[in-house]
């Protein structure tokens, strides 16, 4: 094993499939594996999203469910949401839903929250898109007052206000929250003011910005007088072999057919002006290029994509701007088997990076 010494990086798993069509529930049991196996290894957490009206992503709906269920078949591990699009969601039931979870495991819930980004979303609470970043606000701190065993009032259907508290009541005495986001400096400085940690990734941004941001968020957590830094995660695609040329044969494929529908949820606009061209121009096969100039991004200096040591600089790369967990991506299209593989060299990386002592190794 490789000899690393700096700061400890924590690893967890993500999940944030695409296949989304695709018949049976094997989807799910292929989770649930992992989930057992990252546990017994000594991952730090696992997150699933929140996501609607669209193959990707979209066997996600309701984190708190599949949550529920990862509760039931681990020990240790963190159980996260990635993330909770909270305007969607009356601050009670939200509270209610998570209570649940936290106590089936034992007080493991952690959650991260964000505000969304595409209007067809908004189904669920049209009144509040263009107010949606203060109403994410608002309503976490209600979720969190409901947390703490508060009794608040609301609304009722005579309009007269109603107390109302959660049962159950959770494990926790507080719900540790990760602020999602990336590219909005302000949203990271928000984050930093009210003691929340961050959940960001390099989709939209490089190193650079990240570490910028990263500056603003401490900043402004320490000015708050919030104890500590804060726990920055960043979420990276990750599939780790023994030989690059291997892994880029593995996963080329699997990775620009993922892109390919990610960039389904962007209009013609928004490709056209990462190629520089008139959108009216826009094809198949222009996105298609995208998702090949974005795989080569990725594989280059935005992931976990690579070799032990080639993921080893990139842990590196990371822990030298402050990033402090790494949400390692890997449901992307690889096939399961291949998945598995993979987590073998990834555990050797978080032993080497992290905290070896902790949970046992992964072996074939």
């Amino acid at each position: 094993m490789m000899e690393f010494r700096q700061a400890p990086m924590a690893f967890s798993l993500f999940f944030f499939s695409s296949d989304s069509e695709a018949a049976g529930g094997g989807r799910y049991d292929h989770l649930l594996e992992i989930a057992r196996l990252a546990d017994e290894a000594g991952f730090q957490a696992i997150w699933t999203p929140e996501r609607h009206f669209h193959r990707f992503g979209g066997i996600f709906p309701n984190p708190a469910v599949i949550s529920a269920a990862i509760a039931a078949q681990t020990k240790r591990i963190r159980i996260r949401a990635g993330s909770v699009l909270l305007p969607f969601h009356h601050p009670i039931r939200a509270a209610e839903d998570w209570s649940i979870v936290d106590n089936l495991s034992g007080g493991r819930v952690d959650l991260a929250v964000t505000y969304g980004w595409h209007p067809r979303d908004y189904v669920f609470a049209p009144d509040v898109f263009e107010t949606r970043k203060q109403v994410l606000f608002d309503r976490l701190e209600t979720m969190q007052r409901l947390w703490r065993g508060e009794s608040l009032n609301f609304p009722s259907a005579t309009g007269e206000d109603t107390p109302a508290r959660i049962y159950p009541q959770p494990v926790q005495a507080r719900l540790p929250i990760w602020i999602t986001t990336s590219r909005t400096v302000e949203t990271w400085r928000k984050a930093g003011e009210i003691g929340a940690n961050i959940l960001t990734a390099l989709y939209a941004i490089d190193q650079r910005t990240l570490s910028e941001n990263i500056a603003v968020y401490r900043a402004a957590r320490a000015a708050a007088g919030h104890e500590g830094e804060g726990t920055v995660t960043a979420m990276l695609h990750t599939f780790i072999g023994e030989c690059m040329e291997e892994v880029r044969e593995v996963v080329r494929k699997p990775f620009i057919e993922y892109i390919l529908r990610h960039t389904e949820l962007y209009d013609e606009a928004a490709v056209a002006k990462a190629l520089d061209i008139d959108p009216s121009l826009i094809t198949d096969k222009h996105r298609r290029t995208l998702a090949s100039m974005s795989f080569e991004r990725y594989i280059k200096n935005s992931s976990l994509i690579g070799t032990l040591e080639t993921a080893s600089t990139m842990v590196a790369s990371m822990s030298a701007i402050g990033v402090n967990e790494i949400a390692c991506l890997i449901d992307f299209g690889v096939p399961h088997e291949q998945v598995k593989q993979s987590l073998i060299w990834l555990d050797r990386l978080r032993m080497a990076h992290g905290n070896p002592d902790q949970g046992k190794e992964i072996r074939a």
